[in-house]
Parts: structure tokens; sequence; C-alpha cells
């Protein structure tokens, strides 16, 4: 069985994570998203909150492709993740070729602490090249419409947090 970890913060998922989960999901037999825990970003949507957003996400789209997809928090090394859930591809989306550089240097140290277990990157489709999750939240603080960027019940779950942080 081949089993993809795509792993990252999702605070919050965006259309772009989803386009990567669909395109990774035709690669393996069970995909993974590995959330993140990642204190030091000072998360807008705590771990529960993101694991419940994704699982929500990804239903539809696991009976649609019939591919297992299972979300897992972590907070350990990547690699370890990977081991952990027996993944042996690491999913990762590009935007832009700032991404491929600290994509590049992580691909590295990851071979050298784990060789048997490959990276592969997928180029987000060009419609959700600019999306990121950090710039999704700006533009909704400062009442922005993100609606392009997320999902409706994305959307709305946004809207509420920042409604309870003015």
């Amino acid at each position: 069985m081949r089993i993809g970890l795509y792993p990252g913060t999702f605070d919050p998922i965006t259309l772009g994570h989803i386009d990567i989960i669909r395109r990774a999901a035709s690669l393996v037999d069970k995909l993974v998203i590995g959330v993140a825990i990642n204190r030091d970003k000072g998360p807008l949507f705590n771990l529960e909150e993101r694991v419940a957003m994704i699982e929500h996400e990804v239903a539809a789209l696991s009976n649609e492709t019939g591919i297992e997809i299972v979300v897992h928090p972590f907070e350990n090394l990547l690699i370890q993740c990977a081991r952990d859930v027996e993944a042996t591809l690491i999913i990762r989306g590009l935007r832009a070729v700032a991404d491929f550089e600290y994509e590049y240097q992580m691909v590295g140290m990851n071979r050298q602490l784990d060789d048997q277990i490959e990276t592969v990157f997928l180029m987000a489709e060009a419609q959700h090249q600019a999306i990121a999750s950090k710039l999704v939240k700006e533009i909704a603080r400062l009442d922005g419409d993100v609606s392009k960027f997320v999902t409706a019940r994305v959307n709305s779950e946004l809207i509420a947090r920042l409604a309870k942080q003015s």
C-alpha cells in the first residue's frame, strides 16, 4: 500500500490545499493529512478546529475518489511523522520559486534523515498559486472577501472567529 503524507499547518485550509489533496489522492492508496501543531506560528484556529475543518472538507473527496484520507496531528519532525504513519511519500505543494527554495532545503535534510522516504512536489493550479493561509487571514481581518480562496464553510468559520476577536 502506497501511503502519502501531505503536511501543513492549514490555518485555515484553503482551496489551494484542497486542490493539492485532490491531486495527491490520485498518487497513493491512502493519504494522510499531517496537521502541524507549530505553536510558534500562533495559529488563528486551534488544533482541534483545524483538524475538524480538514476532516469536513476532505470527507466528500475521500468518497469521490475512493481513497482513504485521514487527518493526523503532529508536533515532531516531519520525517518522524512520516514514519509514524508508514508513509513512503511526502507530498508538498508549490506556489512559487520562493516555495521551491525552502522545500529544496527541506528535501535535502529529510533525505539525510531517511533516504527511504521520497518527496513529491505538486504545483498549485494557476488559479490557486497566490493563495496562502497567511494572506487569507490578513484579507479577512481587514474585512476583505476571501470567498474565492476558501470553501463557504471555512469562510463562515473565519468570519466568526475574527468577529470574536474584535
